[in-house]
């Protein structure tokens, strides 16, 4: 499994400069045409080129990031029965949502984000819901197990608490994404909420449960057991991706928006550091767990994710 921990740091390391990139083009690049004009005809093509190309860019590397991680971590099974509900559920209630206002309000994407299906929404919209949803998730049952509530309750708590966590970083993504100079979507109706209607967070919100939800079922009551090492790709990736649309609503848009900003670090990025400090301190811990686990649950269908992830390393 070594080369796919390269893999899986190289995608990392691609979605951190693709990020990155973008800020430098959104925030200083495109905000000069004087730059751009001075720039030879190949380099106005490429620059054109990565701009309209670079959302798609650090969507799909986000999403192979995260996908080898649960693949190598969890095993293929719990994998797919994460994205595979993602991926369906999140599209579907994007389409809902582009085609009557409902869950999100009235809305439409632009330009920037790649093919649209149906040609409403980006392709790789539900993959993002997938990566950063499948992050958040993560987080939130990993250190809430370390509380030993009832299985239902850590259950039911982390796809709270993950769902929160994911609406929190809408806060800053929306206004970063609709309300900028150089907008990827927008809202067709004025909202109470820093310009955003209040049903846009109640349906993020209630998305990110459904999918939840639904993995949930598919993984039944297995225990993670991750360790702070384990968890470091998705704290990294939930972090990457608030400390994106932060910069970007921050730098763009009026005073006010620190208000979002203050919200989505309360409720999202301090959960996250939070639960990731909660987990297990070393894999030494994980693996003793481990060896206490029955033999009976060593078949592949049904071994304890962290039992997947240790063997593969």
């Amino acid at each position: 499994m070594k080369h796919l921990v390269t893999v899986e740091r190289g995608c990392l390391i691609g979605h951190s400069l693709s990020l990155a990139f973008g800020l430098a083009g959104l925030l200083l690049v495109l905000p000069n045409p004087d730059f751009i004009g001075a720039l030879p005809t190949i380099g106005q093509s490429a620059f054109g080129w990565s701009m309209a190309n670079g959302g798609v860019a650090y969507i799909l590397l986000g999403a192979i990031t995260v996908s080898i991680y649960a693949y190598r971590t969890f095993g293929v099974r719990h994998w797919l029965t994460f994205m595979l509900p993602t991926v369906i559920l999140s599209l579907g209630s994007e389409l809902l949502g582009t085609s009557t206002g409902f869950p999100f309000g009235a809305y439409g994407y632009l330009s920037g984000l790649g093919y649209k299906i149906a040609e409403l929404v980006p392709f790789t919209i539900p993959l993002s819901w997938f990566y950063v949803g499948m992050c958040c998730y993560v987080l939130a049952r990993a250190g809430l197990e370390q509380l030993k509530f009832p299985r239902w309750a850590t259950i039911a708590g982390a796809i709270a608490l993950g769902s929160v966590m994911l609406t929190a970083w809408d806060f800053v993504l929306d206004p970063a994404m609709s309300q900028t100079p150089y907008p990827f979507w927008e809202f067709k109706e004025v909202g109470a909420f820093f310009g955003m209607p209040y049903r846009n967070l109640s349906g993020w919100f209630g998305t990110g449960a459904l999918f939840m939800a639904v993995a949930s079922l598919f993984w039944g009551k297995v225990s993670l057991n991750l360790s702070r090492a384990q968890l470091t790709v998705p704290l990294a990736v939930y972090l990457l991706n608030f400390a994106f649309g932060a910069i970007i609503t921050v730098a763009q848009l009026d005073s006010r928006f620190w208000i979002p900003t203050a919200l989505s670090v309360s409720l999202g990025v301090v959960p996250a550091i939070a639960l990731w400090a909660m987990a297990r301190s070393s894999s030494a811990e994980a693996v003793e767990s481990l060896l206490q686990t029955p033999l009976a649950t060593t078949n592949r269908g049904d071994v304890p994710p962290v039992t997947v992830g240790i063997a593969q390393k």
